[in-house]
């Protein structure tokens, strides 16, 4: 099996070495780089099959970067950062990062979140190979991997795509956030993070915006359930 090539950026050497050395042990093929425009220079050149990327770094911030390769790729992104702002976290998954960490955090960590978001991208859409979700105006093809409202092709990442297959799936029954985590990011422990919540903001806003007839609703104190209804005004902002 072709080994997965990752991309980090950090202009900390220490750091970069150290998750070099982590995720390497594991398999990973790893290319470092001290600045955010030497990595994007290499993607355009030989795109990867993931980035991780620091915020602040000479050059192009971690955010800027993170907002250029999504436009142009379904790459996973993860953002490590110093800065723990809850402005900071949202930015990052509203432009399309697939998870975001807090430093300090432990190497060991950090792989297991890779690994996981790999597991999830291999999918275990093996389990859905052949199907097709109708409900409501959107349609989910899970061999093409094609994700539609009305007809037309939604612009989704692979960790939105496999969370719309989950919630089709439950679809009018409520999921909880361990669940999501468990089925969809494949974390086997309970995992600190916020991921579900900040994915679930960006399907909500662009699902808002291609005027689809479901919606993600929350439910309060447990996690969220998929189902029929006008998508509310405020996602569109």
């Amino acid at each position: 099996m072709k080994k997965k090539r990752i991309y980090l950026a950090d202009d900390e050497k220490p750091i970069r070495d150290l998750i070099q050395l982590f995720l390497a042990a594991e398999g990973f093929e790893v290319q470092t780089f001290p600045d955010g425009d030497q990595l994007y220079a290499a993607f355009d050149k030989n795109p990867s099959d993931m980035v991780i990327l620091d915020i602040m770094m000479p050059g192009t911030d971690g955010l800027v970067l993170c907002r250029e390769i999504r436009n142009r790729s379904n790459a996973l992104i993860v953002i490590v950062s110093a800065r723990d702002s809850e402005t900071d976290r949202i930015a990052g998954i509203t432009l399309g990062s697939d998870d975001y960490l807090t430093k300090p955090f432990s190497p060991i960590e950090l792989v297991t979140r890779v690994k996981a978001l790999f597991r999830r991208m291999e999918l275990d859409l093996g389990s859905y190979k052949g199907v097709i979700y109708l409900f409501g105006n959107i349609k989910a093809d899970v061999n093409k991997r094609d994700f539609s409202v009305n007809g037309k092709t939604l612009d989704i990442t692979p960790t939105e795509f496999a969370l719309m297959v989950y919630l089709l799936e439950k679809k009018e029954q409520a999921v909880s956030r361990e669940e999501l985590l468990k089925h969809v990011w494949k974390f086997d422990f309970d995992a600190d993070t916020r991921a579900t919540d900040d994915v679930i903001k960006r399907l909500r806003k662009k699902l808002a915006a291609a005027e689809a007839t479901v919606k993600i609703q929350s439910v309060w104190g447990f996690g969220f359930r998929l189902e029929l209804g006008d998508t509310h005004e405020e996602y569109k902002k």
